[in-house]
């Protein structure tokens, strides 16, 4: 875990943040400087931006629908390019979309407590004994299956295999999790990672998401709602990858096939990838 750990950045405004650079996959690791993975930057700082432009990003990857980003558009620096892939444009509902609101029933002062009483029982059944983790799995098979999904995923391994000067990129949703998550997880295996070593970043969000993610569990305590029960929803669980990889073999067969024909990028534009990426 120390190597993975190595590759965390602490952003104050920017949870969930670090570099995919140094990973092991075939041939060698992944190239350092060149890719890297957070949740929103909606609430980026003047000095956290300076640290993105210090890390030499030049693009931002913004995998969210259209309500979250009106909710909290991305704050980037100068000369930062930000680019919008959205990967649940058809189903805006989708667990996967709505996790930002879990715990949070409404506004304290306009709710009786009655009403907040209700609502959390509401977000109870809807995601107790396991119903949350079921509904994100569903989430995690639509990045899969959906065209918007696939549209939005042509597009960021399109952009990232683009002709001429690569722009080191950083690529988003709203925790950087779930969307972001099977992104990463993609990108790895096509560079010939193992799923060990896929599964360890994955999971590391676990750890680096909790500044997000501790106030929304002390809300939804304040609310009547059990913490633990949220918490498996507001973080990351292997079976949630596993559905997405399981859906993608079971259309597909390889990643490298998702690639191709789920994807329809050229198979060109996979020898780029890891002639780009990868480090000897």
């Amino acid at each position: 875990m120390s190597e993975l750990n190595s590759r965390r950045v602490h952003l104050a405004t920017v949870p969930n943040f670090r570099s995919l650079g140094g990973l092991p996959v075939a041939g060698g690791t992944v190239a350092p400087g060149m890719i890297f993975r957070s949740a929103t930057l909606g609430s980026l700082s003047a000095a956290d931006s300076a640290t993105l432009v210090d890390l030499g990003i030049r693009r931002v990857a913004d995998f969210r629908t259209a309500g979250e980003r009106e909710s909290a558009p991305d704050v980037l620096p100068d000369d930062v390019e930000g680019v919008v892939f959205d990967v649940l444009g058809d189903q805006p509902s989708s667990m996967a979309a709505s996790l930002a609101h879990i715990g949070m029933p409404g506004d304290d002062s306009e709710m009786t407590p009655e009403a907040a009483a209700a609502a959390a029982r509401g977000i109870a059944d809807a995601l107790g004994e396991g119903r949350g983790i079921a509904l994100l799995q569903d989430s995690y098979r639509q990045f899969v299956e959906t065209d918007s999904a696939r549209t939005a995923y042509h597009g960021f391994f399109a952009a990232l295999t683009e002709e001429g000067e690569y722009r080191p990129t950083l690529f988003h949703c709203s925790a950087g999790k779930d969307r972001t998550g099977w992104a990463a997880a993609v990108f790895l295996l096509l560079l010939g990672a193992d799923e060990a070593t896929v599964l360890e970043d994955y999971l590391l969000t676990n750890v680096d998401i909790m500044p997000m993610v501790e106030p929304m569990l002390a809300k939804a305590e304040a609310n009547g709602l059990d913490p633990e029960m949220l918490l498996p929803v507001l973080t990351v669980q292997p079976e949630m990858l596993g559905a997405a990889l399981a859906a993608m073999r079971a259309e597909y067969g390889t990643v490298e096939e998702y690639f191709v024909r789920g994807l329809g990028l050229e198979e060109d534009r996979l020898r780029v990838l890891r002639d780009r990426f990868i480090a000897a």
